[in-house]
């Protein structure tokens, strides 16, 4: 049985490598995607720096580390939430329906792709930012950062998998995909505290995981809080991680059971 098990685990983490590498490559020649996760964090981030240019680096890294998980938020909601979507849109969904790869394992590799891909934003605005504005930006807590940035990308594939069977199962909530983008910037504290929002948001804010993903980073780049309540940020992100992942999980089966009862998979 143990046997058994790590086999199975070791063909799907093979599947997940596999998925990811070829989803990277489409994304390459995805003028779509390059713009999301790469050129639109850029002008976010290049415009913010310039609007505080005169506080600092410090505000500077807070923005390049802002603008950077704009750019994962972006690519979580317009393609890892189409990630089933398009393959029926494509019609290749019924081949990764017949393949004994579970398709929340295709998924999964998909949304390590688009986070993987996302990260290089937050690598490519600190570079342009420091050559263009002469700012020596540093990170002020380099482990807790690299912990943060993990769990972030763990915390991000996992609501991806949340996302992506709902955006099937209710066509309704795809269509707010734009409306979805914004609001969250502004209540998960990407470019500014959310102490500037009014007190009914909070509670909002503490429900997203991408609050707790932005506070981590964010306190880990500018050393602005202790590292216990830097790691309270990560024990919340991997518990949602798991609720997501969990549920996600569960709603993929959704998905293939009514994709079954009316014997169809173009449509639900």
């Amino acid at each position: 049985m143990k046997r058994e098990i790590k086999r199975r685990g070791k063909a799907r983490a093979a599947v997940i490598i596999r998925v990811m590498e070829m989803t990277l490559k489409q994304n390459l020649t995805d003028g779509f995607v390059i713009f999301t996760v790469l050129i639109q964090p850029l002008l976010v981030a290049l415009l913010g720096i310039w609007m505080l240019q005169d506080k600092g680096p410090e505000y500077a890294i807070y923005i390049v580390v802002g603008s950077g998980m704009s750019g994962l938020w972006s690519s979580l909601v317009f393609i890892s939430g189409n990630a089933v979507n398009v393959e029926r849109w494509f019609g290749t969904l019924e081949t990764l329906i017949g393949v004994p790869t579970p398709l929340s394992a295709i998924v999964f590799g998909k949304n390590l792709a688009h986070v993987l891909q996302s990260l290089g934003s937050i690598l490519l605005c600190y570079v342009l930012a420091s050559a263009f504005f002469g700012y020596p930006l540093t990170v002020a807590m380099p482990l807790p950062f690299a912990v943060s940035l993990l769990c972030v990308v763990l915390a991000f594939i996992c609501f991806g998998l949340l996302i992506a069977p709902l955006f099937v199962l209710n066509p309704q909530i795809a269509s707010f995909q734009n409306g979805l983008e914004f609001p969250v910037y502004v209540v998960s504290g990407f470019l500014f505290p959310i102490a500037m929002l009014p007190l009914w948001t909070v509670p909002i804010s503490y429900a997203l995981p991408t609050y707790w993903a932005a506070k981590a980073m964010h306190a880990s780049a500018r050393a602005s809080e202790t590292l216990g309540s830097i790691a309270f940020s990560w024990l919340v992100l991997l518990l949602t991680s798991v609720v997501y992942a969990g549920i996600g999980v569960i709603l993929f089966r959704v998905v293939i059971r009514k994709a079954k009862e009316k014997a169809t998979l173009d449509a639900f």
